[in-house]
């Protein structure tokens, strides 16, 4: 039967386009809403794993101790690259002048890489030990793991890759956890109790520069005493500029503050608010002053 005999009129299905706008701004909406709270969880996380990786670093560091008798050193400068007898012979703390980060490679599943990987001359060791990436040295919040590649500059002549380090040790005046070569110390020497003296943090970078060669990105983290390794806590913790350096100062990525590990073990996170006299005992093993409450 045609349905137009009936007298029957059947209602339209489809939007007007007002309607169709409502729809779109509504989805606009709520895509608005959500994707800030999606941003907050993925940082959460990224905070989270950077944390995790601080203490791995930090219980690489203790297990080193055990093993040497010593924490690791800060390494002598960047003009060496790390040092071996022979390939698969690295040398230790305190003759090793290549920086903490070298010298915790067996502790973080890294043995081969630190004996060379391999190779059959101490140059090429060297090489593969600079070129190699190691993903827990990088701060998920900042970038993945980074490799520059160009002619050298310190190490073996050629042309290879300089592993970069989202991560430094702390020193304040060598009176901190991560000395200089010459002077590694025991944890068990740390007077001021190893839950009140830091280890290990996030070091400050100029976030405008990355992907190129900055004064303090640029040896690599298997570099010795140099500000790719070691900051300074006579001077606060900052956000990541957009200019200059990282100033040789420990900060990041988080706009709140930035994450380290003691000398116990654990994590936390420090505001960018902490005084600098509760910031410099804090780098100080042995000052027997109290800490702030600002921490």
């Amino acid at each position: 039967m045609n349905p137009s005999s009936t007298g029957i009129v059947r209602p339209r299905c489809a939007f007007t386009l007002i309607e169709l706008l409502v729809v779109i701004a509504i989805i606009a909406i709520l895509i608005g809403l959500l994707l800030p709270a999606v941003q907050k969880v993925r940082e959460a996380a990224a905070r989270m794993e950077s944390g995790n990786h601080l203490k791995q670093m930090g219980l690489a560091c203790h297990n080193h101790n055990d093993v040497v008798g010593k924490l690791p050193s800060g390494g002598q400068g960047w003009p060496y690259p790390p040092d071996y007898d022979a390939p698969g012979q690295p040398w230790t703390a305190p003759r090793q002048r290549a920086g903490w980060a070298f010298q915790i490679l067996p502790y973080i599943e890294q043995d081969n890489l630190w004996k060379g990987s391999g190779a059959t001359t101490i140059a090429q060791a060297q090489i593969n030990a600079i070129s190699t990436p190691i993903k827990i040295y990088f701060n998920p919040l900042r970038r993945p793991p980074t490799v520059f590649v160009g002619g050298s500059w310190y190490g073996p002549s050629g042309t290879y890759g300089h592993a970069q380090i989202d991560y430094c040790g702390s020193n304040l005046n060598n009176t901190g956890a991560i000395r200089y070569y010459t002077n590694p110390i025991a944890i068990q020497t740390i007077s001021d109790g190893t839950s009140n003296t830091l280890l290990i943090g996030e070091k400050r970078l100029n976030k405008a520069a990355l992907g190129g060669f900055q004064g303090d990105d640029n040896e690599g983290y298997s570099s010795g005493w140099d500000h790719d390794v070691m900051r300074y806590t006579h001077v606060p913790p900052l956000p990541d500029p957009t200019s200059g350096d990282g100033g040789q100062r420990f900060g990041g990525p988080n706009s709140a503050g930035c994450m380290f590990v003691l000398c116990d073990g654990s994590v936390r996170m420090i505001n960018y608010s902490v005084s600098q006299a509760t910031f410099d005992r804090l780098g100080n093993t042995s000052d027997g002053l109290p800490l702030g409450n600002d921490w």
